[in-house]
């Protein structure tokens, strides 16, 4: 179980001058002031600023800039009005191909401090086509009044949004058909299949809007030319035109055979599994969530090579196949448990895909995995989430 990092403010903040460092995990940058690490939010490596110190955890200070002396040729003025208050986005305040890089040095540092990897082979941040616009699945918070917004970073308190830029248009018109509108609610929650059309809005808004198509028990996505069933409780990646350039990275990757046995581990709703299924004699999937298990039953109807176990990776895959010569790696944020990276040892496939929107967590399973007789060839940044401080990767590994 993750350790919890306790805050404690600094009240009244604290302001000091400082120039900024390296760019730290969770999208700030690092300073030194005297002896004190500091956190900052919303600078950029380089700059002199001004900080407001206002908490600290763990033997650092966290705060924000608040005065930029010497800014950085990569500032530019965030397009939204809610950034430095919301906190869905944090990098807003950077042009995006320094974004992007800044995201492949995060990756770097982490495979270095974590994974201790001395030259880690990561390549550049695989952009965006369209970085705003592109989420599919929002949830916004409802007030007694009626308004829906988000929260603002760092506290608690509710922020009325009424246009998200980094959300899909088609959410968006929804958002201002019931802003003002939803009293009695404590959330509202959009799913948008941005190639079906097809939307899943939680909870029953009928007698809100009627307009608006509501209480569906699931929705449907079409990926690289595949239509899958979604259910409410199943994951489904936030940002589709990206996913799907995910999956073919990962497809070309694997350089898969007819002849290969693939196993799909947290294999979600099918994704993987339906996709690639054409391309190899059998896919072995494992997946945990029973919701995604029983949205999977449908997707893989016309695939009958590919055999469903459902349960936890750790415990189905050492007795759910005795070959793999190809293996999809795609853990939630906790990374792999180290019965599963022992398993995948012992199974030795020859070729590796390891899909992880934690770079922490990446790095300490990579090393695991390289330290149990595997090579890392490639580790690929992919921006599935734009303005924000997330980083999706895709590593590959050979025997």
């Amino acid at each position: 179980m993750a350790r919890k990092r306790y805050r404690t403010r600094i009240d009244p903040p604290e302001r000091v001058t400082v120039t900024l460092g390296d760019a730290a995990f969770e999208g700030g940058t690092v300073a030194h002031d005297q002896e004190e690490v500091i956190f900052v939010d919303y600078g950029i490596p380089g700059e002199k600023v001004a900080v407001d110190l206002h908490s600290k955890r763990a033997g650092v200070k966290l705060g924000r800039v608040v005065e930029v002396f010497t800014p950085s040729e990569d500032r530019i003025d965030p397009p939204c009005e809610y950034f430095g208050r919301c906190g869905g986005c944090q990098l807003q305040h950077m042009t995006y191909d320094r974004q992007l890089l800044l995201k492949q040095q995060i990756v770097v540092d982490q495979l270095r401090r974590i994974g201790s990897f001395d030259d880690p082979p990561v390549s550049p941040t695989l952009g965006a086509e369209n970085s705003w616009g592109y989420r599919n699945h929002v949830r916004f918070t409802a007030k007694r009044r009626g308004e829906i917004g988000f929260v603002e970073r760092g506290t608690h308190r509710f922020l009325r949004i009424d246009h998200c830029l980094i959300a899909d248009d088609v959410i968006n018109d929804s958002l201002t058909k019931l802003q003002g509108r939803c009293g009695g609610l404590h959330q509202v929650a959009f799913r948008l299949g941005v190639n079906t059309g097809e939307m899943l809005v939680h909870p029953d808004l009928s007698e809100i809007d009627s307009t608006i198509p509501s209480g569906q028990k699931f929705y449907h996505e079409e990926l690289l030319g595949h239509r899958f069933r979604i259910s409410g409780a199943s994951f489904f990646q936030t940002n589709t035109r990206q996913a799907e350039r995910l999956i073919e990275l990962v497809r070309d990757r694997l350089d898969l055979s007819a002849e290969d046995v693939l196993v799909d581990a947290y294999a979600g709703v099918g994704t993987f599994a339906v996709i690639l299924a054409s391309e190899v004699s059998r896919v072995v999937a494992v997946e945990e969530s029973a919701a995604a298990v029983d949205d999977a039953m449908i997707n893989i109807a016309e695939s009958p090579n590919v055999q469903y176990y459902r349960g936890k990776v750790e415990d189905v895959l050492p007795d759910a196949t005795d070959r793999a010569d190809a293996l999809i790696l795609d853990p939630p944020r906790q990374g792999c448990h180290a019965r599963t990276l022992d398993t995948v040892i012992r199974l030795h496939p020859a070729k590796i895909a390891y899909v992880s929107c934690d770079p922490s967590t990446l790095a300490r399973d990579l090393r695991i995995l390289v330290d149990g007789g595997y090579s890392l060839k490639d580790v690929t940044p992919v921006d599935m989430f734009p303005h924000t401080q997330h980083i999706e990767c895709v590593a590959s590994l050979r025997l």
